[in-house]
């Protein structure tokens, strides 16, 4: 018997997806759990408009995220820190400072998380790598001036 879930099941699937079960464990399990519907032909259309609207969304963010590395990618921002003798910054640039500095630069709002860069300690110039999407990553780099 084919059903979709309605929520997911261990061992099983996920939420909205369509397996074949016994008919037996459908009627005493999944029914009266409402965590499974029978599949009919207008749960199958609500399916398939589903995943095609996932599909387009998923496309569209990736559209995005292209798009957004093509803005970031080779561009120099600049952060100022107060520093001390020999170049030396009191403290260091963390990502957090790199995210604000990116989303009031260049506009493009960022998660500190998603910024990877190595300690930043003293005054120049720095690489630095933002994964925008899974499959997108942007390089630019981090001025460090003094204030």
């Amino acid at each position: 018997m084919e059903v979709i879930l309605q929520a997911d099941v261990k061992g099983l699937g996920k939420k909205g997806e369509k397996v074949n079960v016994s008919e037996g464990y459908a009627r005493n399990f999944l029914f009266p759990r409402k965590l499974a519907c029978e599949l009919n032909a207008q749960l199958m259309s609500e399916l398939k408009n589903k995943q095609s609207s996932e599909k387009f969304r998923a496309d569209e963010e990736l559209k995005a995220a292209k798009a957004n590395a093509e803005r970031i990618s080779g561009v120099v921002i600049e952060i100022k820190a107060k520093g001390g003798v020999n170049g030396k910054l009191f403290g260091s640039v963390t990502a957090k400072e790199i995210s604000a500095a990116v989303t009031q630069q260049i506009g493009i709002v960022t998660d500190k998380r998603k910024i990877s860069v190595d300690d930043i300690k003293a005054f120049g110039v720095y690489p630095a790598k933002i994964r925008l999407h899974p499959q997108v990553t942007a390089e630019f780099r981090v001025k460090i001036t003094e204030e």
